[in-house]
């Protein structure tokens, strides 16, 4: 690894990981530096296929077609912990089908007969769904097979990074102090994994700008219950009460999982901002830095296709 060529990343979660295997696979060396490897907050993470309350709304749809056609391509190997799922999101009062649902070929509306007792409209689709754990893990190995060099540390300050060409910002919540971005915040979120009573498809609730969410998530023997999105809330540990009212309000859709057998909490603190930050600046020490970050509940969704837009950056920086 020649140091004069050297990226390195900042950030060992889903945009950190896939960002490493981007730029490793399209030629250039490159070291990560994280404090956890996988990032606790993308272990946490659902995760279903979807963009979610996340601007700009144009770069979004691009980054999420790249993403959905990648995750289609990785449904295809058990290994990656991608499996493509049929479901239905459903809503109890009139929810317009959200813009992306152009992209999806079966989108359709739900028929009243399809939806659960108390919700009004609702559409079926089929979407990938990743199970963190083994997919962050899939991650990690392709990235260290393509070369990727993994060094555990806590980054403060871009002044701590020695030898970079490129330095990508991939730190999440993270990243704002390391840019000086006051404009992000952490959403906390947490999810109840319990023992699959049988679940074979997807369901969530579109509950608008609510803090409490529902979402059923199959993953196999396991099914992953959400959630919640708590604004402003950083703090990651668990919080009962919530975990209790996560399984109830699942409970009312499946029954059956009220006495399904608790397996983990997750939680984490999704980065959040007005606009995800996928763009390059010139550090004051004269490197050049690629920040991508502020991704909120949609880091997985957007993680393809932000990746390929470092590419492109890191390139272009490189080439002049």
């Amino acid at each position: 690894m020649t140091a004069e060529r050297t990226i390195v990343i900042i950030g060992g979660g889903v945009s950190g990981l896939t960002t490493g295997i981007a730029l490793l696979e399209a030629g250039f060396p490159v070291r990560l530096v994280a404090e956890d490897v996988p990032g606790v907050t993308s272990l946490a993470a659902g995760a279903m296929w979807g963009p979610y309350l996340v601007e700009p709304r144009a770069r979004v749809r691009e980054w999420s077609l790249a993403s959905l056609h990648t995750f289609e391509a990785l449904a295809d190997d058990p290994e990656t912990g991608v499996h493509m799922v049929s479901g239905i999101e459903a809503a109890r009062t009139h929810a317009s089908a959200p813009d992306w649902s152009s992209l999806l070929p079966d989108f359709r509306i739900c028929t009243s007969e399809e939806l659960p007792t108390g919700f009004t409209n609702g559409y079926r689709f089929t979407v990938p769904l990743i199970d963190m754990p083994v997919y962050l893990q899939y991650l990690l190995n392709r990235f260290r097979s393509a070369g990727g060099v993994v060094q555990r540390g806590t980054i403060r300050s871009l002044d701590e990074i020695e030898g970079a060409s490129v330095i990508v910002n991939c730190a999440g919540l993270g990243g704002g102090d390391l840019a000086g971005d006051s404009d992000l915040r952490p959403i906390r979120g947490q999810h109840v994994v319990v023992k699959n009573p049988g679940v074979t498809e997807f369901f969530s609730e579109d509950t608008g700008l609510s803090s409490d969410l529902l979402c059923i998530y199959p993953h196999g023997d396991t099914i992953v219950l959400g959630g919640t999105a708590i604004d402003g809330e950083a703090d990651l540990h668990e919080d009962p009460e919530a975990a209790r009212a996560i399984v109830e309000r699942c409970a009312e859709i499946v029954p059956a999982l009220a006495k399904a057998p608790v397996i983990a909490n997750r939680v984490g603190a999704r980065p959040t901002r007005s606009a995800v930050r996928v763009e390059a600046e010139r550090h004051e020490n004269g490197v050049t830095v690629v920040h991508n970050y502020g991704h909120g509940g949609s880091g997985v969704t957007l993680s393809w296709g932000c990746a390929g837009d470092v590419v492109e950056l890191v390139s272009t920086t490189t080439a002049a």
